[in-house]
């Protein structure tokens, strides 16, 4: 048994956990943030099967997609703010980060 950790940005949320559902994938889904551009996040936590990982992961890749997206950067920390003109920059944001775990023990009470 394995345990599958996916973090993937909201906008791809609903349609992944949709895919999860009509795949006969349970999830359980955290709201998370993540850490470089502080924006909202879904942790989904997939216990399933060792054969059926490479089809967990296959719904993933179709319903998550990296994209381009604006950004203003966060002013530097404890430097001097005076001359820092904070341009949007365009950066790749999306997809999926996805942890496979091996599970020891399962228990359903």
């Amino acid at each position: 048994m394995k345990l599958i950790v996916a973090v993937v940005q909201d906008q791809d949320s609903n349609r992944l956990s949709s895919a999860l559902t009509k795949g006969d994938f349970r999830a359980t889904k955290l709201a998370s943030t993540g850490g470089f551009l502080r924006s909202g996040n879904t942790t989904f936590l997939i216990g399933t099967d060792d054969e059926l990982v490479p089809k967990a992961l296959g719904l993933i890749r179709e319903n998550c997609r990296s994209r381009e997206q604006m950004v203003a950067p966060v002013s530097p920390m404890g430097g001097n703010a005076d001359s820092y003109i904070p341009y949007p920059v365009e950066v790749e944001v999306g997809g999926a980060t996805i942890f496979v775990l091996p599970i020891e023990q399962f228990h359903n009470f």
